[in-house]
């Protein structure tokens, strides 16, 4: 019991003390990279910091399996690099032993990475698209300035709106375009009002405008199209990778995604379970890469076993790709199966290098 407590509890602190780095380094890129979007207008400053709050399940989920991992790699190895490890091992603690004191650790994990994964990360992200869609949060098309022009997109698009309502219609609109590769070619809308209106199905965001009238000509010309309209919807932009396109996919509910055949929902499916199954495999190929000597230090394996961690998680985040495209779940199958097989070669290479040897002697003699 002392063994499993000095263990666990020395495996704890690191793992604490890494996830709390791993986080700072990640809040802060993320908070970097929402801050630009801000600052080119897809989306107002004011709720950076409650999507950030919504969206910390999200980072937690790819943090802790990582910081389990390293703070195996830096804790057992301590133990070897300060020999430790050879007073354990002449009391007959094996490496499957280590990994049977550690099971409870990794599966409080596992439990905690399933908890964040399945519900608490889709609930946040659900809570910050709610946020993402209110009219009065957004930029570009869908929020436009009350009773001043604003310029936006390098000033290829100027918004005007003579009042904003508390529900976020906006009254009196114009709005100046010019067309993409074009210094001359213009687009000028106006309308009574407006307001940004979400389509279920694509959870696309639409500026709606109402009782108006759409010019487009080049400019100094005399020929101009002339179009009015009742209503009129013009999609709201969103960049490749953006905070909105990510998020959509993410704050779908689990239980919706299991009734879903839609390849993209079930590959996000199959991703929310892969990473709970993570966390115990790269547990046991930490315990077996932890191993080294006073010489090489507690940091030797830190190197390749970062690697062998981003070659599998790059195998899954290839695995999902593959899912969405083909439908087939075979490379979810195929990634993990690879690496549990690796996870207890390693675990046992010892007694299998003893097995072999003992086989050449046999057969020498």
């Amino acid at each position: 019991m002392r063994i499993f407590r000095y263990l666990a509890g020395d495996v704890l602190s690191h793992t604490t003390a890494v996830a709390f780095v791993l986080f700072l380094v990640v809040f802060s890129g993320r908070f970097i990279k929402y801050l630009a979007e801000a600052a080119v207008g897809d989306l107002t400053a004011d709720i950076l910091l409650p999507v950030m709050f919504y969206k910390l399940p999200s980072f937690f989920e790819l943090i802790l399996p990582l910081s389990l991992f390293i703070g195996i790699l830096l804790s057992l190895g301590r133990l070897y690099a300060e020999s430790e490890m050879v007073v354990l091992r002449a009391c007959g603690v094996s490496p499957l032993r280590i990994a049977r004191y550690l099971t409870p650790v990794a599966f409080g994990i596992t439990c905690l990475v399933a908890t964040m994964s399945l519900q608490l990360a889709p609930e946040g992200s659900a809570r910050a698209r709610m946020l993402l869609d209110d009219p009065r949060s957004s930029e570009g098309l869908g929020q436009l300035t009350e009773g001043r022009f604003k310029k936006q997109r390098g000033g290829d698009l100027v918004t005007y709106a003579e009042r904003v309502s508390e529900d976020g219609v906006m009254h009196a609109v114009f709005v100046v375009q010019r067309e993409s590769g074009s210094d001359d070619q213009l687009t000028v809308t106006q309308a009574e009002r407006g307001e940004i209106v979400v389509d279920e199905s694509s959870g696309r965001r639409y500026l709606e405008l109402s009782n108006g009238t759409r010019y487009r000509g080049i400019a100094g010309a005399g020929e101009v199209e002339v179009v009015s309209f009742d209503t009129f919807g013009e999609l709201i932009p969103e960049t490749a990778g953006s905070l909105r396109a990510r998020t959509r996919v993410d704050a779908i509910p689990t239980r919706e995604l299991w009734q879903s055949s839609d390849p993209k929902n079930v590959a996000t499916l199959y991703w929310r379970l892969s990473l709970p199954l993570l966390v115990p495999v790269v547990a046991l190929i930490a315990i077996a890469l932890s191993k080294t000597d006073a010489r090489r230090g507690r940091y030797a394996r830190l190197g390749s076993g970062l690697i062998i961690f981003l070659i599998y998680f790059i195998a899954l985040t290839q695995s999902r790709s593959y899912l969405e495209s083909e439908g087939s779940l075979v490379g979810f199958a195929v990634t993990h199966l690879t690496f549990v097989i690796f996870a207890v070669v390693l675990l046992q290479w010892e007694a299998i290098g003893k097995q072999l040897g003992g086989r050449r002697v046999t057969r020498l003699g």
